[in-house]
């Protein structure tokens, strides 16, 4: 018979998704990934549930950046072209 299945840290299970808390507690409260509570109420995730996951994320793990640029007046509409 095998050892336990190692249980990881929320912090552990962003870092190795590159994800934010705010995701991760998205995803759990969502059923996307399976987390067990603990008797203190803290959850914790399966290493294979990250592993899951990890399998499903697009490998490039670049961060992209949204740009919003706005011209008080119509005659300042040619500085958005600089």
């Amino acid at each position: 018979m095998g050892s336990p299945e190692r249980l990881l840290r929320p912090r552990e299970v962003c870092r190795s998704l590159g994800i934010s808390y705010s995701t991760l507690s998205r995803w759990v409260r969502e059923g996307r990934i399976r987390a067990i509570r603990t008797a203190g109420g803290k959850y914790r995730v399966p290493e294979s549930e990250v592993r899951r996951i990890a399998e499903g994320l697009p490998i490039s793990k670049e961060i992209g950046a949204v740009i919003y640029a706005h011209v008080s007046s119509s005659d300042r509409r040619s500085n958005l072209e600089r």
